[in-house]
């Protein structure tokens, strides 16, 4: 009996391949904000936020748990001044209409917290290869404080979601926007506001939903987003609508009223969020790929603290089909 126990563990490990169980977190040192896209080409493609908040970097490998030893290359580097010249942030690399687009962030090096959204496109098969061009940056239709991008098609239309100031507060308040997308550039129309911070747990030290993340599956659309300061109390939130609504109506979306990913005393891991999806290669499971840090307590100001690593976990799945994040997992090396 014990040996066929052994036998049918090496068929399902073989069966599911070994990204299916665990992986050899954290996968990225010093790499927040992570975004990770498996594409056509067999390759995870990686970037993520660096410490210095100087540049995109682009990296790839066959399998998550090499993406820490593969070459980081850097595509990008911010300007000297004006635009796009202080707080390079939330990078994501996104594969629309036959060429890479990276979304990101960035401030004025006289006003580095005056942040918009940016666009870069590359025509190139590789990412790592080709010419980046600058396409501006992506008009949200007023001007405030903004940040995180990112796109998802659902039935074939695109959409860009976002973080922003409303534009009728002063106050420090960010909220997740959506709106379809003319172009991998533009949005077409009005944005939709889908959620402010209103439960206390979004709402701690500062008043933040961001970093919008898109996973489409069991016939509903699940838009994870973070909370809260970017320390030990930074959290996952989610909005969950039917695939077939229309996503630009506010009361499509059903907001969880507590966190659905947050810190864990008992696995070391502190300030879980901003997160990507991505899928085993197979395809047949899906993988929360998020930051975290394995301490709680940071001295001053904690965008300063550059030990946000990039982990991943494999998703599993409630009865009802939504997904159960579980707690974030313990660091394994």
């Amino acid at each position: 009996m014990k040996l066929y126990s052994s036998l049918a563990a090496i068929l399902l490990l073989s069966a599911l391949g070994t990204d299916a169980l665990a992986f050899d977190n954290p996968l990225v040192q010093q790499r927040a904000d992570p975004h990770v896209t498996l594409h056509t080409d067999g390759w995870y493609y990686f970037t993520a936020t660096v410490p210095e908040y100087d540049r995109i970097e682009l990296r790839r490998a066959r399998s998550l748990d090499a993406l820490g030893k593969a070459k980081a290359q850097t595509v990008w580097r911010r300007h000297a001044g004006g635009p796009m010249s202080a707080n390079i942030w939330a990078p994501e690399l996104h594969r629309i209409d036959g060429k890479w687009y990276l979304y990101f962030t960035a401030g004025r090096h006289e006003a580095p917290l005056d942040i918009r959204l940016y666009v870069l496109e590359n025509p190139a098969a590789n990412p790592l290869q080709g010419q980046w061009t600058e396409r501006g940056q992506l008009d949200t239709g007023w001007e405030s404080f903004a940040l995180d991008a990112t796109t998802f098609a659902v039935h074939g239309q695109r959409y860009l979601a976002w973080t922003q100031r409303p534009p009728t507060t002063d106050k420090h308040v960010t909220g997740i926007y959506i709106a379809k997308m003319a172009s991998p550039t533009a949005i077409a129309g009005p944005a939709t506001l889908l959620t402010l911070p209103e439960y206390p747990w979004e709402r701690i030290k500062f008043d933040v939903n961001e970093a919008p993340a898109a996973l489409v599956k069991n016939g509903r659309v699940f838009l994870t987003y973070s909370a809260s300061a970017t320390d030990a109390n930074y959290a996952l939130g989610m909005l969950t609508a039917k695939e077939g609504a229309n996503l630009l109506d506010k009361s499509s979306w059903t907001k969880s009223p507590v966190p659905v990913f947050a810190s864990s005393e008992a696995t070391g891991q502190y300030g879980p969020g901003h997160n990507s999806f991505t899928t085993t290669r197979d395809g047949k499971q899906r993988i929360l790929v998020y930051h975290a840090r394995n301490y709680r307590d940071i001295p001053g100001d904690s965008l300063h603290d550059p030990n946000r690593h990039t982990r991943a976990q494999i998703i599993r799945w409630r009865p009802d089909g939504s997904p159960d994040f579980g707690q974030p997992v313990s660091d394994n090396k």
